[in-house]
């Protein structure tokens, strides 16, 4: 379960802003990851439960945002979303020449609420 790891990692993000900015406790946390990065949302939260407690964000809600599937037909020249990669065809044209453009980003921090 790669969750942990990235659990693990955020928590000494959060651990190094705190020292650096002088809060003590986290309230909430934005987060978003691509869909193809297949990081599975509950197990992200189990983790977080797990490994939090001690730390300054223990406690603190997770909102997740996961971002689409983008491919580029080079074909069509035109973007579309999808629910799965398909390395042979574009859902707009049914060109066979498609590349992934976005749904592949990692798990990001964008912000949170500290008191």
């Amino acid at each position: 379960m790669h969750e942990m790891s990235l659990v693990s990692s955020l928590l000494e993000i959060v651990e190094e802003y705190a020292q650096k900015n002088e809060f003590e406790k986290v309230l909430s946390m934005r987060l978003t990851f691509g869909r193809m990065t297949h990081i599975e949302p509950h197990a992200l939260t189990m983790a977080f439960d797990a490994l939090s407690p001690g730390t300054k964000a223990e406690g603190a809600e997770l909102e997740f945002t996961v971002l689409p599937v983008e491919i580029s037909c080079t074909e069509c020249g035109k973007e579309s979303e999808v629910d799965r990669f398909s390395y042979t065809v574009c859902p707009l044209c049914g060109g066979t020449a498609v590349v992934v453009v976005r749904g592949t980003e990692e798990l990001r921090l964008v912000d949170m609420m500290v008191e």
